[in-house]
This record gives C-alpha cells, structure tokens and sequence, in this order.
C-alpha cells in the first residue's frame, strides 16, 4: 500500500513549532522531509527544556517524526551550491524564518523560481500585510492577536491563552493544506506558487463564532452568555468562562474527589431534547412539572441554580461513572481528562494517535501520531532523526561524489 505523497520532496527550513508542524504532517503521509539544520547547532529545539543531559528534547523529537536531517552552512558559498541543488531536487520548500531572512542570503522568490519553477514556497508570518508584518510572533502572541485570549477567561477576569497550540501547530496544519492545494493545483499549470499563512489569520479562523457573536451583539444580547439575562455585555464580545456558545447552556461540574483531583470534574451541556432524562438522573424530576424550570426559557435566568443542583449530583459519582449514566440518556457531557490519562489511554494507542518510538539515544517516548486517517495511505511514525544523520545519504542523490562532500565538509559547508 503506498502513501499519500510518495514521491513529493520536501526542502525543511522550518524550526521551533509552527513549520517543523506543517512537515511532520507531510512526512507522516509519505513525503520525504529533508530537514536542513545548522552545523553543531541544528534546530533551537533539539537543547531546549530537555529532560535528559545531552539528548534530543521531547520538544524536537514530538515535532520531527518521520524526517532526514542535514546540516548545511548556507552562509558559505559551497553551502549556497549545495542549497541551489536542494531547490532544483524539491518539490516544496517550508521556511518559519523571520521575514526576509530567505532574501537576505540571496534567495528570494524570484530567484527560487529560476531554479525550480516547479517549486512550491511556504511560509509561516506572523501576520499578513498590514501595520504588524514585520513583527516576531510567538504562540501566546499568535493567541493573543488572533482573538482568542480576549475570549477565554472566566467573566469578569483577565483574559487567557489557552493550553492548546493554536498559534503554532494551528497554523502548521493550515500551512499544510496550502501546501497540498498548491500540489494539486501544479499537476493543472505545471507551476509552483508561494503559500503563506499568518499566524494572527490561522488563530482568527479557529475563532470565528467569537466574530459570529461580535456581529450578533449588534442586534442584541447574546442569550447562550451566562451575562444573559443578569449581567451587562459591552461592545466586543465578552469572555464566557465554560459557557459552551452553541446555544445550548453548558458547564464544567465538579466530581467525586475534586478535593485532591484537580481535573475530577466532566463537561455537562442540557440540551433541551435530553434535559428530561438528566432531571430525572439527578433526582430533579419536579423541574419537568414546573413552569419556572421546563422550558429553555424558563431555565435561562436560573443557569447558575440549574449547574449547582447538577454539581451536587455529580459530585457523588466520580467523571467516568457520570459519563456512564448520562451517555445512553443522550446527554452530551465529557470528563476532564489530564495528559496522564490520555497518555495511559489504550484506545489511542490502539489507533495510532499516541505512538511509543524508540530512540537511539533517549530509548523509548511516547509522541503524537497522525490525528488524520486515511483508509488506503498507512502513517506509520518514524523516530526523529539525529542532527545531520542523512547528511551523506541526501548529498549522494543531489549528485554530489565522495570527493565534493569531503571538499564540502572540509570547508564547514555541511
């Protein structure tokens, strides 16, 4: 069974998060992911917050599944040589450096097309043309430009990033879709493109109810806030706490042992289709006979009493026994599961979206396996390579000789 993209060379600037994201995806389904990284240096990642002396972080490793790493000086003239042969040999060229690095050593889009017309040449920005392109963003500042921050938060407090990588991985899958778009679009023109993606644009599309709720808050207050029907709204829309902003009230309730557990608790939403089976789970049948408390209306300005009288229920059941009660009653609602749990998880594993790898190096570490399944392309996930592993493998298929790599390693080029 062959993979999705066999055959497609990819040219790996990247570094950090957001590119070498945007890579791994592609290398998961098949593409070979030639990964450039500075001589004795390599990505910033591979030293950062490392958990054993002198071993590749998990930073790295959980970011270059299923890559071949090359040390290349692309500073030195031989190094510039070498990178010219890399352009012509690739399909796609991934870079998250800052804007106009790539210019700046002699390689601008222009020049990039006069040696590989074919090639497709992607990058990661901060943000797009505007008042802010030439600035550095980072994760949290992603999140913060973005719309998310302003958005998360309990009400009333200041606003929060959210733990997931919205900014950086967010924007690698996004880059990652350009690039297969691009791919396909060339087997029409036979021409390569640029693909771009903004970070602050990548964060802003995972936030679009938020800009749906700004425009709603034109004709109204927005009723599925809990600000509805006690508090006040402003004019931007305001943080929610767990709120679900589906139109359906929904909160995070504590369960049994909460004291000592700080995620014993499960996400419950009362969609009115199911509210009669979870009045009569928690013991509040009288609410499906009262006018103050059986219709979505009615239960509105008491959303605050109605999670209380949950909260009380569900704090005698630990989350999983929750989950099993309120599931077969249709019940949307989901536990709070902490990374050791899903780490521990056996359906995961079983489905290859936590993978165990084994490192030359570091032994045996669990990292993130394809989230996206295809029926007919397997996503087998490689260990990380080591800094500049395939160095003399990939020099030997860009036409290189014995002789031309010893001369290029003599001369620091590689």
């Amino acid at each position: 069974m062959s993979r999705a993209l066999e055959g497609v060379k990819i040219l790996d600037m990247t570094h950090v998060q957001s590119g070498p994201t945007c890579t791994q995806l592609l290398a998961w389904f098949g593409a070979d992911c030639i990964k450039v990284e500075r001589p004795g240096v390599g990505d910033a990642t591979r030293g950062q917050l490392q958990d054993i002396p002198d071993v590749d972080s998990l930073y790295f490793t959980m970011l270059n599944s299923n890559k071949r790493s090359l040390t290349l000086n692309t500073k030195s003239d031989e190094g510039k040589a070498i990178f010219t042969k890399l352009i012509e040999h690739c399909d796609v060229m991934v870079e998250n450096f800052a804007p106009g690095a790539l210019d700046r050593m002699g390689f601008t889009w222009e020049r990039i097309q006069e040696i590989n017309p074919r090639m497709i040449y992607a990058s990661v920005k901060g943000f797009g043309p505007g008042p802010y392109e030439d600035c550095k963003v980072y994760e949290n500042v992603a999140q913060c430009t973005g719309g998310s921050a302003s958005t998360t938060g309990e009400i009333g407090s200041v606003p929060l990033v959210t733990g997931a990588q919205i900014g950086d991985s967010g924007t690698g899958l996004h880059l990652a879709l350009g690039i297969v778009t691009a791919l396909y679009q060339r087997n029409q023109s036979g021409k390569g493109q640029r693909v771009s993606c903004a970070m602050q644009d990548g964060v802003l599309n995972l936030c679009r109810v938020k800009l749906r709720d700004q425009q709603r808050l034109a004709h109204g207050p927005l009723t599925e806030y809990p600000q509805y029907p006690n508090g006040e709204f402003g004019e931007a829309a305001p943080r929610a706490g767990n709120a679900s902003g589906g139109g359906q009230p929904g909160w995070i309730v504590k369960c049994k042992g909460w004291e000592a557990d700080p995620d014993a608790y499960i996400y419950v939403i009362t969609q009115a289709a199911a509210f009669a089976g979870l009045a009569k789970a928690i013991g509040r049948e009288d609410w499906l006979e009262d006018p103050e408390w059986n219709t979505p209306a009615a239960r509105l300005p008491r959303l605050e009493e109605m999670f209380n009288e949950i909260e009380k229920w569900t704090m005698t059941k630990n989350k999983f026994e929750v989950m099993d009660i309120l599931n077969p009653l249709n019940v949307p609602c989901g536990p709070i599961l902490s990374m050791k749990e899903l780490a521990e998880e056996p359906s995961l594993r079983e489905t290859g979206t936590i993978v165990e790898v084994d490192h030359p190096e570091r032994g045996k570490y669990l990292t993130i396996g394809n989230p996206i399944k295809l029926s007919d392309s397997p996503a087998d996930v490689v260990r990380s390579p080591l800094l500049g592993e395939h160095t003399d493998e990939i020099l030997h298929e860009i036409g290189l000789s014995d002789d031309d790599i010893a001369n290029s390693k003599s001369a620091g080029a590689v």
